[in-house]
């Protein structure tokens, strides 16, 4: 049974479970040829195609909602539902999304990028249905890392509370993205070898119902008694214990088994919990062996640049060796934000506190607070989770945590779910924040120094990537460095960032121009902007940020509180959400090009 006989579900139905092994092979074949080509989330994506099988099977979606947590496992729901034919378009311009897209088709239920959430969106799906008197079956498939966020765990008290009937897949692979930590790591550990309670169970429930006349009667005596057998096998009855029935676990790649247990929990009116053991990269036995680093790959010819993240790294895990006081601190990403390194010199310093930034936040200002140097290493758009946390415990306090602030600007592949284009916006505003933004690897490098006796806190945002190292001036609190300066120009290139200085320097090629590295965003160095500011002067800010209330916003704040007597133009993101799957258009499409600034300044002369 070939992928494309199923374009969706209702085909998908007709199959004989028989045929749906086939079918499951031909699905995993074409996910790992379309990802080693485009790239993308490889390894979860082959840990849940029987799943997603068995759940289409089962459920009627889209009248039934099927949502992903996080999302990145969603390549089998795609090609399901009409999207096998468009495949080979995954994460390019023009193409599919990575992710659950309710714009892209009827059968996303809801848009996911972020962990933690399904089980609060699948609440309120199921009150809705409620409140509208519709036959809606809900179902949320999180993985057991994402259960590390504690907005999982304010939804399954909700959950159990309301008995509404909520389907929750718990996705038990003991990976994350970065291998699963905690005590609900421990949890489910137990529950896993629990299984030998299924099968004792099965095995009397086989040897019972064959006993002629008695074996009904007796059953019902067993069913009656199930608990007191949990509790002879299993020590710990968390989900039961909120209200929330449990199941499992059970092979989340045995289809057939999936399929029957799915049926039967689907006509239940409360809450049920399906606990499936899988392979994360089930199929491939390179992912198999080492999914972290098979969770995401990058495409064929994708962009290769100097890794920002390397740095960070090395830097760390250096400065760890000198200075007893620093620590590294992760959200499940070691991988991604360079720290895997670290890991493994100074297991006793580097924490991976899952998927939960609120917590590492706060857990950071108490570091800070009890004398510890900690670094956060964090994608931009995950430490939006901790904004709060960011302001109420670190930043009112003036707790000493630098947060490395990886994959800032526009991340490409990922998409809108993924785009760091909003952290100077957040971070700019908070008293007592200072941000700074490096525009190569020596000049984080110097950073990371100056941040070492750093008293405050202190934000280092940065891309994946840059282009090449430069030599630059020492860091000196709140001043800019100037790369380029031309007497003869009176135009003023203020760049936050290393993309938006390779733009102002290509520009240089054709237009005298002065060319300034803004490496404190906050603060300003205002006595070089009080110099600038003198009519005939033009002054253009350059930042991979969105435009309000970012750098350019806080420059011409500044030079309007002190009478603005230059020309200030701001070239940054629109008010819009970015959805391009190649950094180049991204920058294109908001104007970031040399060619646009060229044409910004001549309109201005």
């Amino acid at each position: 049974m070939n992928y494309d006989q199923v374009t969706t579900p209702s085909e998908l139905k007709r199959l004989n479970i028989k045929e749906l092994g086939g079918l499951c092979a031909s699905i995993r074949e074409r996910i790992i040829n379309v990802v080693e080509k485009n790239g993308g989330h490889l390894a979860s994506n082959l840990g849940t195609v029987e799943l997603t099988v068995a759940l289409h099977y089962v459920f009627d979606c889209p009248k039934d909602k099927i949502i992903f947590d996080v999302g990145h496992q969603s390549y089998t729901h795609k090609i399901l539902t009409g999207r096998g034919d468009v495949f080979d378009g995954l994460r390019q311009n023009g193409g599919i999304s990575g992710f659950p897209q309710p714009e892209e088709s009827e059968y996303d239920a809801f848009t996911a990028g972020h962990a933690s959430t399904s089980l609060s969106v699948a609440l309120g799906f199921a009150e809705a249905a409620r409140q509208c008197s519709a036959d809606t079956g809900v179902v949320a498939v999180i993985g057991d890392g994402a259960l590390t966020g504690g907005m999982a765990y304010e939804a399954l008290n909700a959950i159990g509370s309301e008995h509404l009937p909520v389907t929750i897949v718990l996705n038990d692979n003991n990976m994350s993205i970065s291998k699963n930590v905690g005590a609900m790591s421990k949890y489910l550990t137990r529950l896993r070898v629990s299984k030998k309670y299924v099968g004792m169970k099965n095995e009397i429930k086989r040897a019972v119902s064959i006993i002629p006349i008695f074996g009904d009667g007796i059953l019902h005596l067993m069913d009656k008694g199930k608990k007191l057998l949990k509790r002879i096998v299993l020590s710990n009855k968390m989900f039961e214990e909120m209200g929330i029935s449990y199941y499992g676990p059970f092979d989340g790649h045995n289809v057939s088994e999936l399929i029957e247990i799915f049926e039967q929990v689907r006509k239940k009116k409360g809450p049920s919990l399906v606990h499936i053991i899988t392979d994360k990269g089930h199929g491939l036995k390179s992912a198999v062996i080492d999914p972290e680093h098979s969770h995401g790959i990058s495409s064929v010819g994708a962009m290769v640049g100097n890794d920002f993240s390397a740095i960070l790294g090395e830097f760390l895990t250096d400065a760890a060796e000198k200075d007893n006081r620093v620590m590294a601190v992760t959200a499940a990403m070691a991988i991604g934000t360079g720290l895997e390194k670290f890991s493994t010199a100074h297991p006793d310093r580097f924490k991976d506190v899952g998927i939960a930034e609120e917590h590492a936040v706060t857990y950071c200002a108490a570091l800070a607070a009890g004398g510890v140097k900690p670094y956060f290493a964090v994608y931009s758009t995950f430490l939006q989770r901790g904004f709060d946390q960011i302001v109420h415990d670190v930043c009112i306090s003036k707790r000493a945590v630098t947060f490395c602030v990886d994959r800032a600007g526009v991340v490409g592949a990922d998409g809108v779910t993924h785009q760091g284009v909003f952290d100077l916006s957040y971070l700019l505003p908070i008293p007592n924040m200072t941000v700074m933004c490096p525009t190569d690897g020596a000049e984080l490098k110097a950073m990371l120094e100056f941040s070492l006796g750093f008293d405050a806190p202190l934000a280092i945002r940065y891309p994946k990537s840059y282009k090449i190292n430069r030599e630059h001036a020492p860091i000196i609190y709140g001043k800019w460095e100037e790369i380029v300066t031309d007497k003869n120009s009176h135009v003023y290139v203020l760049c936050a960032g290393g993309r938006a200085l390779d733009i102002a320097l290509s520009a240089v090629e054709d237009k005298k121009l002065n060319v300034i590295n803004a490496r404190f965003v906050k603060p300003l160095d205002t006595e070089y902007l009080d110099g600038i500011n003198k009519r005939g002067n033009i002054v253009i800010t350059l930042e991979d940020n969105v435009r309000a209330g970012g750098f350019g916003m806080s420059v011409l704040q500044y030079l309007n509180s002190k009478g603005m007597l230059c020309k200030c133009v701001s070239l940054a993101h629109d008010d819009k959400f970015i959805d391009n799957r190649d950094v180049a258009s991204s920058l294109s499409d908001s104007g970031l090009t040399a060619e646009n600034l060229l044409n910004v300044v001549k309109s201005l002369e």
